[in-house]
Parts: C-alpha cells; sequence; structure tokens
C-alpha cells in the first residue's frame, strides 16, 4: 500500500507539471544587437532580483524558462564571455511591459557585443542562432515584437544600412509568420559627427517600413564614450517599452 500511495503520488505530480507546461501562454519579445543591447552598465545589487511575471528563455530540454534576473544576456547564444553580460535595456523593457500588463513574459535576449549589421542578416550563424531560440520559444506563447539597439560597428559606412536592416525585419516577420511584428530600433549616443549620422539615418526606417519605431538616445549618458550608463540603460529600456506599446495600440 505504501508503494501504490508513493505511485500514485509521483503519477499526480507528473500530470500536474505537464499541465502546467502545457498551459504556460507568454508574450515573447526578441532582444539582439551589440554591446549595449548585451549590456555593458555595471549592476548593482539594487537591481539583481527577480522581476515578477517575466522569464528569461534558457532553451534547455530540462528548464526551457527560468525567473528573469541581470544580466539578462547570459543565455545568448553567441555572447561573449559571462562576465561581459552586465545591464541591458532589455531588464527595464521587461519591467515596464510587465507592469502594465496582464500576461506572462518571455524574453529571447541573443545580443553580442562588436557585430556589425553584416553579421544579422538573414543567411548568417548569428541570424539562424537567435531565429531558432525564437521559434522554440514560441511553442509557449506568442512573438509580440522585437528590440533592436545596434549600429555602433556601422557608422563608418552607412550606404546599405537601412536597407540590411529592413531585410532583417522582413525575414524575421516571414519566418515568424506575421507580417506586422512590431519593431523597435534604438539610436546610439551621439557623440561624435558620424554616430549623429547613423541617429539621423535611423529616424528614417518608420518611413520605409510599417510597424516599425526608433527610440532617442537625447540625455543618455555613456561611461567609457560607447556604452550607456546604468541610469540611460533604463531609460532606454523604458522607452523601448513605450514605442512597443504605442507600435501594439496600447
Amino acid at each position: 500500500m505504501t508503494f501504490f500511495l508513493h505511485w500514485l503520488l509521483n503519477l499526480w505530480a507528473g500530470v500536474f507539471l505537464i499541465i502546467s507546461s502545457e498551459s504556460i501562454h507568454m508574450d515573447i519579445y526578441l532582444a539582439i544587437g551589440q554591446s549595449n543591447m548585451a549590456g555593458r552598465a555595471p549592476l548593482v545589487d539594487s537591481l539583481m532580483g527577480p522581476l515578477s511575471d517575466v522569464y528569461l528563455f534558457k532553451g534547455d530540454t530540462s528548464e526551457r524558462w527560468v525567473p528573469a534576473t541581470n544580466p539578462m544576456n547570459i543565455f545568448s547564444t553567441v555572447r561573449k564571455e559571462a562576465d561581459m553580460q552586465q545591464l541591458s535595456p532589455s531588464f527595464a523593457f521587461a519591467r515596464d511591459l510587465a507592469a502594465r500588463g496582464n500576461k506572462k513574459l518571455g524574453m529571447v535576449v541573443n545580443a553580442r557585443g562588436g557585430t556589425s549589421i553584416k553579421l544579422w542578416l538573414p543567411g548568417t550563424d548569428y541570424y539562424a542562432s537567435f531565429i531558432e531560440r525564437l521559434k522554440d520559444a514560441a511553442r509557449d506563447g506568442e512573438v509580440k515584437g522585437v528590440i533592436w539597439h545596434q549600429g555602433e560597428s556601422d557608422v563608418q559606412d552607412l550606404n546599405h544600412y537601412l536597407q540590411d536592416l529592413q531585410d532583417i525585419i522582413i525575414q524575421i516577420r516571414k519566418d515568424i509568420g506575421n507580417p506586422e511584428l512590431p519593431f523597435v530600433a534604438g539610436q546610439i549616443i551621439d557623440n561624435t559627427p558620424e554616430r549623429r549620422s547613423f541617429n539621423q539615418l535611423i529616424l528614417q526606417l518608420p518611413e520605409l517600413l510599417p510597424h516599425t519605431a526608433v527610440v532617442s538616445s537625447e540625455g543618455m549618458e555613456v561611461f567609457d564614450g560607447v556604452h550607456f550608463d546604468q541610469e540611460s540603460q533604463l531609460m532606454l529600456g523604458k522607452r523601448y517599452a513605450e514605442k512597443m506599446l504605442e507600435l501594439q495600440g496600447k
């Protein structure tokens, strides 16, 4: 009898876990780009707790999702060393969206520092890596949008940047099966003439492709000439959330 009760309890526990797994349905967002999206602003203890109702896609067979904590880029399949991953705009982005909604949020963060836009084009290893993870994550919910922060590596040659970015967006939408998937890009710090030119250029994106938006870097600061400081990263994430909600009509 003891063995039977033990077996029965394990059976019901297994059923409960299966039901729980199948009932997960999250709003899923992809965060990609180079070092500012990976996060380089130093983390402090007050930013290390788990976000309420937000989960990071880990993608392991035994552990697909974990409560979202910093650093958000830690499970990126293309990231640099673990100790380089710090505060990303995806943190405040997810925190703000979760605070305004009533659904669980799933974040797929797959950034890598020092990458040019050419490395993210459809057909590249980086594109294949994030789109594979995103499709896998979508088994547990619906992909609701993409945030992108990249450009510092391309400011010396912007001739094809906007076309390359459109190609990425269009292909993501095809692969996910949503031609109106919201996509929000971000400006970089405007402390050189080349970077100011980039920021002016990327503002054209919403005119070229519907359901896209651009967040401003106005008022933000960097701590090393390139990477946004802690306050700016939090501000950037909040701006991403606001633009995403605008695109979603909320």
